[in-house]
């Protein structure tokens, strides 16, 4: 039975729904040699190419990875790209990340070939947890917290509720719903601070632990188990490919 193109893509571990809808809009998916459209139905059997390769019509095996970016480093998979998260790891297989994680930041950012699982975790109605330590460069008021709690208006719209934490007098950690462009950096630089260091350190209830930077480990099937289950996925038939060991040239 034929599916959309766009899920029939983030089946396939090349990106999720949206990144595919945004691959389609660019003219960069081509469907026996024609350029597709949003919609489109395919089987599988077709000759279905991004970026001018070809698509397996099986379903890859899932894999499900924490890795601790470092700053510098672009969450980008374009093989062709500099200082890349693809070129960082090496990355043998198709993975990309679930959300982006801007290059002057560092922390937790989660690699999949699980289109749905992405689509799950970075579609705005769902409102899920992220988590950052945040040291800025002068003392952060208690005002100054609470502000970024109840609402500030960047990118010509107010922000989400948030929580925060104060752990010394120029660092806080903050609970965000959502991931707008720098957000953190942008309500900072609102409230007339600069962001010296900023790590996510939790995405849900995954957790950066003590990941050293640059590495990546597996998600444990405890862990894809309890993620699935909040976000109302259907657990995998394969849970060993949440703790099974993955393909990758690590530096």
């Amino acid at each position: 039975m034929p599916v959309r193109i766009n899920k029939f893509l983030a089946e396939r571990g090349i990106c999720s729904r949206r990144t595919a809808d945004a691959l389609i809009d660019a003219g960069k998916v081509l469907v026996n040699g024609v350029v597709a459209q949003k919609g489109l139905g395919v089987t599988g059997e077709e000759d279905i190419r991004v970026n001018g390769k070809r698509v397996q019509s099986t379903r890859p095996a899932h894999q499900y990875l924490a890795f601790h970016k470092p700053v510098g480093i672009m969450t980008s998979v374009d093989p062709n790209g500099r200082d890349t998260v693809a070129t960082f790891l090496h990355l043998r297989h198709r993975l990309f990340p679930i959300g982006r994680l801007d290059v002057a930041s560092s922390g937790l950012l989660l690699l999949t070939n699980d289109g749905e699982l992405s689509e799950a975790i970075t579609h705005p109605r769902g409102d899920h947890e992220k988590e950052y330590d945040v040291v800025v460069d002068r003392e952060i008021t208690a005002e100054a917290l609470k502000r970024m709690e109840d609402s500030l208006m960047i990118l010509g719209s107010r922000t989400k509720k948030a929580r925060t934490k104060r752990m010394a007098l120029n660092r806080f950690q903050i609970v965000l719903t959502e991931g707008r462009n720098r957000q953190i950096r942008r309500m900072c630089e609102q409230l007339g601070y600069n962001v010296n260091s900023l790590k996510r350190i939790r995405v849900m209830n995954i957790l950066l632990g003590d990941l050293p930077v640059g590495a990546t480990r597996p998600l444990t099937t405890k862990e894809l188990t309890l993620l699935k289950e909040k976000l109302g996925t259907q657990t995998p038939d394969d849970t060993r490919s949440a703790s099974r060991a993955t393909d990758l040239k690590f530096r």
